[in-house]
C-alpha cells in the first residue's frame, strides 16, 4: 500500500512510502498525478483546495490553506496554517461513550506494597532534597551497587536534580510534590532521601507530606548534621537493602496496573500506527479495571473538545476546561504563541499544525470516558482514564506521569529517543525503519500495522509485551541505565 486516506471526509492522504513527482495514484477510483515528491509520512491533496479552505485529516480540520493547493500537491507546514488562536469558550456536550472490550484473566507478577499499591519493579532509590547533594547520592548509589552487586533487588538508582532551594511559590511546591510522589511510588522497594540541611526543602517539613510511611523502607539523612555522611548513608542503605531484598513477586490481575501515555518525536505515522495502538491498549486496560493517564496539555489543543465530550459529568468537564485554559494562560503570561507547537522534527516527519499533532496525540487514550483530571504532582485516585496537567516536554511529562503513580510509561515515537524516566519507559516506534535503525532505543515496533499486521494482531502482541515488562522484563532505558527526572519550573530562581 502506497498511501492511506484515514477518514472518508479527508481531503488529504498520507504517503506510506516515499512517492515521486509524476506518479499516478488511484484514490477511490479517481486517478491523481503527483505534482511533487511526497516523503513518507507526509500529506498530499486529494482535490483542488482553494486558499483559506480547511484541510481535513482524521475527519477534522487541521488548518487552512495559505494559498490555493492543487490536487496532487505535497501539503506541508509551508502551505497550511493553524486555525487555532487565543482562548475559547467551551460548552459541555456529552457523548454516550460505550467501548466494547472483552474481559480478560491476564495477570502479571508484581510486588505488593503495604499501602495497597503494586509495583512492577523492586528498586532502591537515593533521592536528594536539593541539587547541592547530587554528588553524594551518586556516590552512595555506586557504593551500594558495588557492595551488593544488585543481588535481591531490581536496581539501585540515584536521581539527581537541580532544585529544592532558591525556589518560590509553585516551583517550590512542585519540587516537593514530585519528590514526595517518588518516595511513595510502588516501584520503589526502599528510598533514602538525602538532604543538605539549609535548603528550602527541609526534611522536617517534607516528612509531613508523606503521611504514614514504612520507616523500614523510607529513611532520611541531613548531611550538614552528620559527621560522615557516606558511612551514615551507607548504613541506612544497608538497612533498607536488608528489607527490600526479601521482597518477591506475586501474581496480580492487570487491573492493578497504572500506565502513562506519552509521545515524542512524532511523525506522520504516529496517528496511524503507534498512537491508535496505545488507544486500543488503553481501552483494554480500562475495561479490566486498570488506569491510564494522558498528559501533554499543549498537545491537546485543537482536540480538547473531543476529550471534553467524553467527560463523565459536568464536574470533570469543568476540570478539563481549567486544565486547558490554565496552560493557555501560562503561554500567554510568558508572551509565547499558544499554537506554534510542532517541532522541526515533527514537521520533517509530516506534521504541519498543532491540530494535526493533537488529533494524533490524543488517540493514545482510546475512546474510554474521562474519569478524572489531575493537576501537576497529583496522584491517581480514580480508576480509568485520567488527564494530567504537564507540558509536552518529554522528560518533564514522563516524570509527571510516573509521579502520578504510573508503573510504566508507554512512549510512542517516529523519530526516536533513548531517554527514560524513573519507571520503565517503553519506546514504541511508529515505523519499521526506526525500529531497525535503533534497536537499542526502540522496544516495540508498531510500524508493522502499515505492512502486514492487523490492529487486533498488533494489540494482542503489545498487551502480552506490556505484561512481560510489568513482570520484570527490562526495557532499553533500564538496560542502558538511562534514568532521569525533570521537574516543571515556571517562576524565578533566587
Amino acid at each position: 500500500m502506497q498511501f492511506l486516506k484515514i477518514n472518508p471526509a479527508d481531503n488529504v492522504a498520507v504517503a506510506l512510502t516515499d512517492l515521486y513527482k509524476g506518479e499516478q495514484l488511484i484514490v477511490e477510483g479517481k486517478a491523481i498525478t503527483l505534482l511533487s515528491d511526497v516523503p513518507a509520512g507526509h500529506k498530499f491533496a486529494l482535490s483542488d483546495i482553494p486558499e483559506k479552505t480547511h484541510l481535513v485529516k482524521y475527519g477534522y480540520p487541521i488548518g487552512h490553506a495559505l494559498q490555493a493547493i492543487s490536487q496532487g500537491d505535497w501539503v506541508n507546514e509551508k502551505s497550511i496554517r493553524t486555525n487555532l488562536s487565543g482562548m475559547l469558550d467551551y460548552v459541555y456536550l456529552p457523548q454516550n461513550v460505550s467501548v466494547e472490550v472483552p474481559q480478560s484473566d491476564l495477570t502479571f507478577k508484581g510486588y505488593r506494597r503495604r499501602d495497597g499499591g503494586v509495583g512492577v519493579r523492586n528498586e532502591i532509590w537515593i533521592i536528594p532534597t536539593v541539587g547541592c547533594v547530587n554528588g553524594t547520592v551518586k556516590t552512595l548509589a555506586e557504593n551500594l551497587r558495588k557492595e551488593t552487586q544488585n543481588k535481591g533487588v531490581d536496581a539501585i538508582v540515584a536521581f539527581p536534580h537541580n532544585y529544592g532551594c532558591s525556589q518560590l511559590g509553585d516551583d517550590h511546591e512542585n519540587t516537593r510534590k514530585i519528590l514526595r510522589d517518588m518516595v511513595l511510588h510502588p516501584n520503589a522497594g526502599g528510598v533514602l532521601l538525602v538532604g543538605l540541611g539549609c535548603e528550602n526543602n527541609q526534611i522536617s517539613e517534607f516528612r509531613k507530606l508523606l503521611g504514614e510511611y514504612d520507616a523500614s523502607r523510607i529513611k532520611f539523612i541531613e548531611t550538614q548534621k552528620t559527621e560522615d555522611e557516606y558511612e551514615t548513608g551507607m548504613q541506612l542503605l544497608r538497612d533498607i537493602y536488608e528489607t527490600v531484598s526479601k521482597d518477591t513477586r506475586e501474581e496480580f490481575p492487570v487491573s492493578k496496573l497504572k500506565i502513562g501515555l506519552k509521545c515524542g518525536g512524532s511523525d506522520g505515522f504516529s496517528g496511524i500506527t503507534a498512537n491508535p495502538l496505545l488507544g486500543e491498549f488503553s481501552d483494554f486496560l480500562v475495561a479490566q479495571g486498570g488506569s491510564v493517564v494522558l498528559t501533554e496539555v499543549p498537545e491537546m489543543f485543537g482536540a480538547e473538545t473531543i476529550l471534553m465530550s467524553r467527560c463523565i459529568n459536568k464536574e470533570i468537564f469543568d476540570k478539563t476546561v481549567l486544565l486547558i485554559n490554565d496552560f493557555k494562560e501560562y503561554f500567554m503570561r510568558s508572551g509565547q504563541p499558544v499554537y506554534e507547537n510542532p517541532s522541526p522534527g515533527n514537521k520533517a516527519g509530516g506534521i504541519s499544525t498543532l491540530e494535526e499533532k493533537s488529533l494524533g496525540c490524543t488517540q493514545k487514550c482510546g475512546k474510554s470516558p474521562v474519569k478524572d483530571v489531575l493537576m501537576y504532582g497529583d496522584r491517581i485516585q480514580t480508576q480509568g482514564l485520567n488527564l494530567l496537567s504537564a507540558p509536552g516536554n518529554d522528560l518533564v511529562a514522563s516524570t509527571a506521569l510516573a509521579s502520578a503513580g504510573c508503573n510504566i510509561v508507554l512512549f510512542t515515537t517516529g523519530r526516536g529517543t533513548p531517554f527514560g524516566t524513573f519507571v520503565p519507559t517503553v519506546k514504541i516506534s511508529t515505523n519499521t525503519d526506526l525500529y531497525r535503525r535503533k534497536p537499542g532505543w526502540i522496544d516495540f515496533n508498531a510500524g508493522t500495522m502499515i505492512e502486514n499486521e492487523s490492529m487486533n494482531e498488533a494489540k494482542e502482541r503489545f498487551i502480552n509485551y506490556v505484561v512481560r515488562v510489568a513482570s520484570g522484563e527490562l526495557v532499553n532505558n533500564e538496560k542502558k541505565d538511562y534514568r532521569e527526572i525533570a521537574i516543571f519550573k515556571t517562576g524565578v530562581t533566587l
